[in-house]
């Protein structure tokens, strides 16, 4: 659970970022690709990330040991050397105790040990392996980045307009509340809570990141609560006039067949006989389709059968079976 402690002042000071934030964003992607986050409808956009990161970028897993990164990588900024420029001048001690928390007994990289010693040598590596992660992961499909947080914004404002304050935030998050003025987020692991102390709190959608909620609480700077938003799916660069291509490209081709087939029940054998695939290989992608929630499978007897879910007929493009009609 997650909860965070508004006072009246809190609530007034509360806004909304009016842009993406590339280096959050690009933290965000990076999380997510060396994650398993997403599931199935995130791998094969993670494999292309992984296999497309240049060795330049490889300093910024070392910021990162155990999946822990430091606080003073927060940073709120229009562009890359924006957000860098205020990342730079986090006061060294911030910098030390971080490392240190996220480093904890082990030993640190010596480019490492030489951001908080000031070493401009070791700045620069950080900042180059920033600017060449952004080239290759968020540049591409920023263009889509940002007409997405426009929509996002725009749903926020109209909704604290017309209900309040208080249901924007809780629309943001399904199933969350806000009650005698805590923020509850249920389902959020490990446990967190913030007492923002009437310095507000900075909203702000990511695309990248499909796992729940990322709370930064940096000294001397707003708190900020990045949340994941849109379609649930990777932004892609140039998304084709046909939505089935756009599809394919996160399903993979035969998975995508597999999810249009499944609006009848099929077998396992059925089901690689349609596709033209092994039986192995049918049973993977059913499997797939069934972690994701988007088909179930039924056993009778020594038999299985496939059937694609609501979900499953929605993201196959079937809205009459989403709606029931």
């Amino acid at each position: 659970m997650l909860r965070i402690r508004f006072t009246a002042e809190d609530l007034a000071r509360t806004r909304f970022a009016p842009r993406p934030v590339p280096l959050q964003e690009l933290h965000a992607a990076l999380s997510t690709a060396v994650t398993r986050r997403g599931g199935p409808l995130f791998a094969p956009w993670r494999g292309r990330v992984l296999r497309a990161l240049p060795a330049a970028t490889e300093p910024l897993a070392d910021l990162v040991p155990a999946g822990r990164a430091p606080a003073f990588l927060d940073v709120l900024g229009d562009t890359v050397d924006d957000g860098f420029a205020q990342l730079r001048a986090t006061g060294p001690d911030i910098v030390r105790s971080e490392l240190e928390r996220v480093y904890g007994t082990a030993p640190a990289p010596p480019w490492i040990r030489g951001l908080h010693a000031g070493d401009e040598t070791a700045w620069r590596v950080l900042h180059r392996a920033h600017r060449v992660a952004h080239e290759t992961v968020l540049a591409p499909v920023w263009p889509v980045v940002q007409e997405l947080h426009r929509e996002e914004f725009t749903r926020y404002a109209l909704a604290a307009a017309e209900h309040g304050v208080a249901a924007a935030l809780t629309a943001l998050a399904p199933g969350s509340r806000l009650h005698e003025g805590v923020w509850e987020w249920p389902g959020v692991a490990p446990a967190r809570e913030l007492d923002l102390e009437g310095r507000g709190l900075v909203l702000l959608p990511t695309f990248h990141h499909p796992a729940g909620p990322l709370l930064q609480d940096t000294p001397g700077r707003p708190a900020v609560l990045t949340y994941p938003a849109g379609p649930g799916l990777p932004p892609t660069a140039t998304p084709p006039d046909d939505p089935a291509e756009a599809l394919a490209a996160v399903l993979g081709r035969t998975r995508l067949d597999a999810l249009r087939l499944l609006a009848e029940p099929h077998t396992t054998t059925s089901l690689a006989r349609a596709l033209r695939v092994s039986n192995a290989t049918a049973s993977a992608h059913a499997a797939a389709l069934r972690s994701a929630g988007m088909a179930t499978t039924t056993r009778t007897g020594r038999s299985v059968t496939h059937l694609r879910t609501a979900l499953g007929a929605l993201v196959a493009g079937d809205r009459t079976a989403w709606s029931g009609t």
